[in-house]
């Protein structure tokens, strides 16, 4: 276990630049002590990702990330047989099959990836499956086996349990619905974009020097585009990003001109620039 309790989880999250909520806290602790999977759900720019991050920093942890895709299959998740080395072996050995192939499907010649590395690693690390909503069902049927035990099976190989049973953090933006069996395996966590006062918090948590009557500008603005039904509305990645800009200007209060040359950096979208723009008084 890592973590004594849920206040615990909070502190050492918020020495590496996380403020966790209560929600939060609770999550992560019940994961680490029940060694179960937190499924991350909510819109993207949260900081879903942000909080795998920061849980290995928090625990001094080893990050594997697995980013997920359509058509992500197991050998991309899993592992691969190295054949190149296979076939060196093979030729250096010059023996017959029955007693090389043992030799062959061996770990040393097994190319592993995210999964088995977390399952193979003798320390605890924290394995960060990211947006598997964008994968396809047969491979999350996959990983729920996977995650059932901490085990997989090799065909050539056998089966491998996690030396160590990793912290495991599963992000989603509800691309397309996940199943419920995965659900059950997960203890379930939902975030969304902060409120004033946290989203502020966070600002000077990462850019203490910030003034603070610009801090309280930069929150203002982008807590109202959020409201403006904006197909892709700003996360708090841009919010950090938009007052560092703001910062390296040397821009102390906000206004029409500083507002509208900044702003493709907390909007990606044409068809939401042109909406935000066409609202008369845009930039108060």
């Amino acid at each position: 276990m890592f973590f004594k309790g849920p206040d615990e989880v909070g502190e050492r999250l918020s020495r590496v630049g996380y403020l966790a909520g209560n929600n939060v806290k609770v999550a992560i602790y019940l994961a680490d002590i029940l060694q179960k999977p937190v499924l991350v759900e909510g819109p993207a720019g949260v900081g879903k990702t942000e909080l795998a991050r920061a849980l290995a920093r928090a625990t001094g942890t080893r990050l594997i990330r697995l980013q997920c895709y359509e058509g992500l299959d197991e050998s991309r998740a899993l592992y691969e047989w190295n054949y190149q080395k296979q076939l060196l072996y093979l030729q250096a050995q010059h023996g017959v099959w029955s007693e090389v192939q043992k030799d062959l499907f061996s770990e040393e010649f097994l190319l592993p990836r995210p999964i088995l590395k977390a399952f193979l690693s003798p320390e605890p690390v924290t394995l960060l499956i990211d947006e598997l909503d964008k994968s396809d069902e047969e491979f999350e049927s996959f990983l729920l086996e996977a995650l059932a035990d901490y085990q997989v099976s090799i065909p050539e190989y056998g089966t491998v349990r996690a030396r160590a049973v990793p912290m495991v953090v599963i992000t989603s933006n509800r691309v397309r619905e996940l199943s419920d069996a995965l659900r059950r395996r997960c203890l379930y966590l939902y975030l969304d974009f902060p409120g004033r006062e946290e989203e502020l918090a966070i600002l000077r948590l990462k850019l203490p020097h910030l003034p603070p009557s610009l801090a309280s500008g930069i929150v203002n603005f982008v807590q109202g585009l959020r409201g403006r039904g904006l197909k892709k509305p700003p996360g708090i990645a841009e919010t950090l990003e938009w007052a560092q800009v703001l910062q390296a200007l040397k821009v102390e209060d906000l206004n029409e001109e500083v507002i509208g040359s900044t702003l493709p950096v907390l909007i990606k979208k044409k068809e939401d620039l042109a909406l935000v723009q066409s609202r008369p008084g845009w930039y108060a």
